[in-house]
């Protein structure tokens, strides 16, 4: 792995997230079969801005294995607050509908994909960890 890809500054595929608001949350997120991330961001946050691609990324990479949605904060005010989010941007990683990891500020691409590999996902096959299905 190059030093561009380990900085999460690669030319791979892109995909738009789930777009979020108050309406859909429960839905898309705690009643997710798979895995979510969360990307909470605001109009006008300048890191928000700088981790959108990573998180188009995400969601190209582990299409169909993890979901990888937004929120902004405009649109869904009452699940921001009910997550207890006080800064955009925050990424939240959900297993089995419950908060399992909390990232404030911007972080690069391996970094993320380091959590959703050992939190989310078991790598070895490929395949949702075994005790989220059990």
């Amino acid at each position: 792995m190059g030093i561009l890809n380990w900085l999460g500054i690669t030319g791979d595929c892109e995909k738009d997230p789930v777009a979020l608001d108050d309406n859909n949350f429960k839905k898309e997120v705690r009643q997710s079969k798979i895995p979510v991330i969360v990307d909470v961001w605001s109009n006008g946050c300048a890191p928000c801005m700088q981790l959108a691609p990573t998180i188009k990324r995400l969601a190209c990479k582990y299409e169909g294995k993890v979901k990888v949605a937004q929120l902004n904060v405009g649109a869904g005010p009452k699940s921001a607050a009910k997550l207890g989010v006080r800064g955009t941007p925050t990424t939240l990683f959900f297993k089995n509908g419950n908060v399992v990891e909390r990232v404030v500020g911007v972080r690069g691409q391996h970094y993320f994909e380091e959590v959703i590999e050992t939190e989310l996902i078991d790598v070895a096959d490929g395949s949702e960890d075994k005790e989220a299905t059990a």
